[in-house]
């Protein structure tokens, strides 16, 4: 047991690490919250159900596309780096956009069978302002492609070496 939570521990931290070095050496946000959890999930259910390509990358791609619309429809401009004043129009619409993209993405996710819960935290670092580009969206799907691809060379390195998972 305790060679299980050590050894979790430390790869969860290993395939963080390697999205800190892309971000540091790219000076774009390649980390965000809700890549923890993903790391976590990959690192403690290696090889389960719910660490799919297709259920990670497609849960974090709806939630990020679901947040930015949400956002640029109803909070554009708006970002929840601060706590809106009690009853202001700005926290009103940062409510809105963040109520609509989790209820969006949690449909998108059963709708297409990507259910992955750290999505619903992309959608609302998109949703409440604080990744809501683009170009910051396209970054956390990239983001999430790179945590789950060096998951799956760290499997198949790990099969070659040891001939077992």
């Amino acid at each position: 047991m305790v060679r299980r939570r050590i050894g979790t521990s430390l790869y969860a931290g290993f395939l963080f690490t390697v999205l800190g070095l892309v971000a540091w050496a790219s000076g774009q946000p390649f980390v965000f919250p809700s890549l923890g959890p993903s790391a976590f999930i990959l690192a403690f259910d290696r090889r389960g159900e719910r660490t799919r390509t297709y259920r990670i990358v497609g849960s974090h791609l709806i939630g990020g596309v679901v947040g930015l619309v949400a956002y640029t429809l109803l909070a554009n401009g708006v970002a929840i780096t601060t706590t809106p004043a009690a009853f202001s129009p700005d926290g009103l619409r940062l409510a809105a956009s963040g109520v609509c993209s989790i209820i969006l993405t949690s449909w998108g996710m059963i709708a297409t069978d990507t259910n992955h819960a750290p999505a619903c935290a992309t959608t609302l670092i998109v949703s409440l302002g604080l990744l809501s580009t683009p170009l910051q969206v396209a970054i956390i799907v990239v983001s999430v492609v790179v945590l789950v691809e060096t998951h799956s060379i760290v499997l198949l390195l790990f099969d070659r070496l040891v001939g077992e998972s």
